[in-house]
């Protein structure tokens, strides 16, 4: 796979190399340590940055916020409430 470089000179690489390298790199941090509930933990991880760019690159509109990340718009009021966004 080939990356190609932004105007600063940083490679632009799929999402999924980004995480996996995150993953890797927590299993490096634990050692042996077996995690638990690493499928929860990784998914509240991500969905709050997420939701809080997407609702910043919408101007706070959460219909259009909802419409970009594909999800109800009830939907995303509750996520907002959970991560505490609104």
């Amino acid at each position: 796979m080939e990356s190609t470089l932004d105007h600063t000179g940083h490679a632009h690489e799929p999402l999924r190399i980004h995480v996996e390298r995150v993953v890797r790199q927590y299993f490096a941090m634990l050692g042996d340590e077996i995690p638990t509930d690493l499928y929860e933990l990784i998914l509240k991880e991500i969905e709050q940055p997420l939701l809080s760019v997407v609702l910043e690159k919408s101007r706070g509109n959460q219909t259009k916020c909802a419409q970009i990340l594909g999800l109800n718009r009830g939907t995303l009021r509750k996520k907002l409430k959970i991560y505490g966004l609104m």
